[in-house]
């Protein structure tokens, strides 16, 4: 009998085990919702009141200056530039709309759709309202949900009325017969109607709402960097779920494999030290002397967005992001490194002989050994982020991939040598520019350069 009670005695323990186990899971997962249901929204750092567009009596920051007496297909196009959607619905060498760009993640792949007016492979049966639901919610002409690699919780803050200009471009557009390859992601992501409780946590479903306290352009300019051009998207930290943590807004962060740097007003890490006209040239040209060139995502949102921008949008952006509060970003130098010495034989030259080795052949006549380009301002290594940053993430990207842009400043093309060397190679060039050029080495293996070319995105 005493056996038999020992038994019930170590059940019962057992069973009140579990329950306060199983409460304290609770308990957590409670306190993790509320913490993920409390994550500011994309303007709550503004303060202030705020209210609905159509009872705001400033200019409207919906609409662009030039093309407020315009036609509604002028406006849709200058929009869709603002708001980059050919570069995520166009694959390399595909028609410009037509979707398959492959965004590879970690958790599987997803392909961009067709967003062309092709009725069997794009969106030429969407309604209005359809289109709306697409670009606010999230949500399909079927009522499936859109993973959020469409960022559609940036575009819910965009006008009614500027979707449906947007719309109003595709459709004026020839239509591309193209279906594109089924994502394919692995079980629970290939859950699509978990979105649906990701976007009830995370999309706001609002429109865009002015600040009558603050100045039309810090209005139009708040308008253009959330609800079209999604800067946070690239620029924010996301939590675990993926979400865009606004507690660190545009403190910086890795987007398909590439890093988006801090555009705070910190004057260590973010750009508070950079001048108005800095930014102005950086986002118009996708250059700033001695802040470095736009490379990667960057680069083509520069030459697909903001520099078919009037000067006066990217001036208003200036504005709004002067006002996002100063994060630190404790993982770069506050003080960027000073040029190199002209002799390669001073720099890290031992303990990196096949970084230095490689950089001699392949990079010195245009970078030269001291960061500056003999041939254009455009190549100079001296200043840029980048080869500042020791996680030297953005180096062997572009090393990697290379870079091919036109500027108002004039072209610069580099060479992609993902093909040409392996992936230690990469790794020890990376390393050798951040030593020599940077104000903290990098230490990059060829596992890491390996799982940075997964990351990016591209045809398949």
């Amino acid at each position: 009998m005493s056996g038999i009670r020992s038994w019930f005695l170590r059940q019962g323990a057992l069973t009140r085990g579990a329950l306060v186990g199983f409460a304290a899971l609770i308990v957590v997962g409670l306190g993790l919702l509320i913490w993920y249901a409390t994550t500011p929204k994309a303007m709550d750092f503004a303060g202030g009141q705020t209210m609905a567009l159509t009872d705001y009596r400033g200019a409207d920051p919906s609409v662009p200056a030039a093309l407020k007496s315009g036609s509604t297909v002028k406006r849709g196009e200058y929009l869709a530039r603002a708001a980059d959607c050919k570069v995520c619905h166009t694959k390399p060498g595909g028609r410009p709309y037509a979707g398959g760009l492959a965004f590879r993640l970690p958790f599987g792949t997803i392909y961009s759709p067709n967003i062309t007016s092709d009725r069997e492979t794009g969106i030429g049966t969407y309604t209005d309202a359809q289109f709306l639901a697409a670009v606010h919610q999230g949500i399909r002409r079927d009522g499936a949900h859109l993973y959020p690699a469409m960022p559609f919780a940036s575009y819910t803050y965009m006008s009614d009325a500027d979707a449906l200009a947007i719309k109003a471009y595709l459709f004026s557009l020839a239509p591309v017969h193209a279906a594109v390859k089924v994502s394919t992601l692995v079980f629970p992501f290939n859950q699509r109607w978990l979105i649906g409780i990701w976007s009830g946590l995370f999309n706001a479903d609002q429109r865009f709402r002015p600040h009558p306290d603050r100045s039309p352009q810090w209005n139009r300019g708040a308008y253009l960097a959330e609800a079209l051009a999604h800067c946070g998207e690239c620029h924010t930290p996301r939590n675990l779920a993926f979400a865009l943590n606004n507690r660190r807004k545009f403190a910086g962060a890795v987007t398909a494999g590439w890093r988006g740097y801090n555009i705070t007003e910190d004057k260590n890490t973010g750009v508070g030290a950079w001048s108005d006209g800095d930014l102005f040239a950086y986002m118009s040209s996708g250059h700033a002397t001695g802040h470095g060139t736009a490379s990667g995502p960057m680069g083509e949102a520069v030459d697909a967005s903001f520099a078919t921008m009037a000067p006066e949008d990217i001036r208003a952006i200036v504005v709004y992001l002067r006002s996002i509060p100063a994060q630190s970003s404790p993982d770069l130098p506050a003080a960027l490194a000073p040029p190199a010495s002209p002799s390669h034989r001073i720099g890290p030259q031992v303990a990196n002989a096949l970084g230095k080795q490689i950089y001699e052949g392949a990079c010195a006549s245009c970078h030269s050994w001291t960061g500056a380009s003999p041939l254009s301002s455009l190549a100079t290594l001296t200043g840029a982020r980048a080869v500042n940053d020791p996680g030297a993430t953005n180096v062997a990207q572009i090393i990697v991939s290379g870079m091919k842009r036109t500027t108002p400043r004039g072209a610069i093309a580099m060479p992609a040598f993902g093909n040409a060397y392996s992936d230690a190679e990469i790794a020890a060039v990376a390393n050798y520019v951040t030593a020599r050029f940077g104000s903290k080495p990098s230490a990059l293996s060829g596992k890491d350069v390996a799982t940075l070319r997964k990351q990016t995105s591209h045809a398949e």
